[in-house]
């Protein structure tokens, strides 16, 4: 799979894990340079826009995504 669309300016990368570089690095290539929908991030942000992505959610948190994402009854 190709990296993701979002990856040069995915604000959890840019803010949150700045000053983590390895770390950093390997969620990349777990969530950003493989399976994108893996990241729960990426989940949201194709559901519902950029701008629906909360910014305390981390790419493993696909359990809150689903949710964030789950029609409304």
């Amino acid at each position: 799979m190709a990296d993701c669309e979002l990856l040069a300016s995915c604000i959890f990368f840019n803010d949150k894990m700045a000053n983590y570089p390895t770390t950093a690095q390997f969620l990349k290539n777990v969530y950003c340079k493989g399976d994108n929908f893996a990241c729960a991030r990426y989940v949201v942000f194709k559901a519902l826009g950029r701008e629906r992505v909360p910014m305390d959610l981390f790419p493993h948190n696909i359990d809150r995504a689903r949710e964030l994402v789950a029609p409304k009854s």
